[in-house]
């Protein structure tokens, strides 16, 4: 039996992180002179002020990915020039918070050029996205290149098909620059593996950029892409976007493509995992989510639903359920003064809230762990153990779990769908059009200290659609901070109100999530841009 060398897997991922460094031009490098010291919390700023970036690059990459499509659809500017601006401030973003996992910018140049070409010959654009950059979480595969997913076993593993989505994204002319960093097994709510180690904020990079799609909201708030593509099982869209103050959605299963992507818990489906899109504007996912159920995924994966784009009208007049708290975890200060300072736009705009029971939620939360961790670990041990990769401290509840058999497993689906029958009665009940709430209890947290998924895992057994949204509110030392009155729920919350510092999270913007049922991203999407009309 032959004997693996207990270095293997550090030796794989040190390599690997070697490649990925050597794959970013020296042009694309940071001069030393201007390199931001460590001690320099918020990066965000460095384009701008750095003078390394030309007019046009910063224009260029300041520039939404619905107003790039026509400048290159008009000719103004070509996809090769804007290409090229994004994939130098990609490799900027990567340099300073190590949010890439894969980098190509000398391929996505030549796919611009070819996209340019046409273009000029015919007159025409390829599709929808035409010559869009876009940028992709690790797992989506794409032929040659690898879909780690945190794991070194899976380094130097190149993929020989693409994901769905990807293929239907390039045949629309998107194109493909980078993959970002994501944790192991994208089952950790921040950033961090022992492949490429963690992705840091950039606005301040003592905090995490969240997880697991936090490589693409980290290269997102920086300006190094304009729209990028993320998943979700349990908020790893919409807690990354809140940790950085970006958009997302996350839609129901079925609206977007989500077959021949890499899981590291593949065939785990007692809770979907979805994709959806990243973005700086309402108007971009907007774009995102339109255009690709337009390219009828249906035909291309068998769990796509045949639901073509729906028109809806917007209502004057909502009524929403306001979640105060999940009856786990107490937001923090900077959250609570952001919920309470839109709810009360939102009356003043003439609608109508209404608070909202969250007594079963604890129920959510105990259904999609013991879901998570239902194989006893073995999904993923089985992919750590060719290098002998040892389990991350994050994932331990994966490492001591133990394995349900089937028949428990099918009483856990029952249990599930009592839940979502009993949720769906509720909203039947008090016919609210949307459920606003938090989306984490942070605007966003130290790295290592993100503690609870609750908000956003709830809906993940529900299979709602969600928008996780800016709302036009920083934390503030000086005012957020909790009551004499306070009283902890549970352990978790305590935890949290303990750690809490208001100093460090000072500045940062802080982000709601707005809920609809099933299958309503249209209307979910409507709703926002209402909500975001009355702040």
């Amino acid at each position: 039996m032959a004997v693996v060398d207990e270095t293997v897997w550090a030796k794989k991922a040190s390599a690997k992180r070697a490649a990925l460094t050597q794959s970013i031009p020296p042009a694309f490098r940071i001069p030393t002179d201007i390199l931001p010291p460590e001690t320099q919390l918020d990066v965000s700023q460095f384009p701008a002020e750095s003078k390394w970036f030309t007019p046009e690059e910063l224009e260029i990459t300041s520039t939404t990915a619905s107003a790039l499509l026509e400048k290159i659809a008009s000719k103004a500017w070509s996809s090769e020039h804007v290409t090229k601006a994004f994939c130098k401030r990609a490799a900027a973003a990567h340099q300073l918070t190590n949010c890439l996992s894969e980098a190509f910018f000398d391929e996505a140049v030549e796919t611009a050029k070819a996209l340019d070409k046409h273009l000029a010959k015919t007159g025409k654009t390829i599709g929808p996205l035409h010559g869009l950059p876009i940028s992709l979480k690790d797992n989506f595969n794409i032929v040659g290149k690898d879909s780690t997913v945190g794991f070194t076993s899976w380094v130097d593993d190149p993929q020989t098909y693409n994901s769905t989505l990807v293929e239907l994204l390039r045949d629309a002319g998107a194109v493909f620059y980078v993959k970002t960093n994501v944790p192991t097994a994208m089952m950790i709510a921040e950033t961090v593996n022992n492949v490429f180690g963690r992705t840091v904020n950039p606005l301040n990079r003592a905090l995490t950029s969240g997880g697991s799609s936090g490589g693409e909201s980290a290269l997102i708030v920086f300006g190094g892409s304009p729209l990028g593509i993320g998943t979700d099982i349990g908020g790893s869209l919409r807690i990354p976007a809140a940790c950085t103050g970006i958009f997302t959605l996350r839609p129901s299963l079925g609206r977007f493509p989500t077959l021949r992507a890499r899981s590291g818990l593949a065939g785990q489906e007692a809770v979907a995992s979805v994709n959806g899109p990243m973005g700086k504007t309402l108007d971009d996912i907007v774009l995102f989510s339109k255009t690709v159920v337009g390219l009828e995924p249906w035909m291309h994966d068998p769990k796509c639903l045949p639901i073509p784009w729906r028109l809806v009208e917007p209502k004057l007049k909502l009524k929403i359920g306001v979640i105060w708290n999940d009856g786990m975890v107490t937001p923090t200060p900077p959250v609570q003064r952001a919920l309470r300072e839109t709810v009360e736009k939102l009356k003043k705009a003439g609608h109508e809230l209404i608070d909202w029971d969250t007594s079963t939620h604890k129920q959510a939360v105990s259904l999609i762990q013991r879901m998570f961790v239902a194989d006893g670990g073995k999904s993923v041990r089985h992919i750590l153990k060719p290098t002998d990769e040892p389990f991350r401290p994050e994932m331990s509840g994966y490492e001591l779990a133990s394995e349900m058999g089937v028949h428990e497993m099918w009483q856990l689906h029952l249990e599930r769908t009592d839940f979502q029958k009993a949720y769906l009665d509720q909203w039947n009940c008090h016919g609210v059009d949307a459920l606003l709430g938090p989306t984490t209890p942070y605007a966003s947290v130290e790295s290592g200290k993100f503690k609870h998924v609750g908000y956003t895992g709830t809906f993940n057994v529900l299979d709602y659609s969600a928008v996780s949204f800016p709302c036009r509110v920083k934390a503030n030392k000086e005012v957020d901070q909790y009551g004499s009155d306070y009283q902890p729920m549970t352990e978790t919350d305590k935890e949290i109100r303990d750690e809490y510092n208001k100093d460090l999270v000072h500045g940062m913007p802080v982000s709601l999530q707005l809920i609809a049922r099933r299958l309503e991203e249209e209307k979910v999407l409507a709703m926002t841009k209402t909500i975001l009309e009355a702040l």
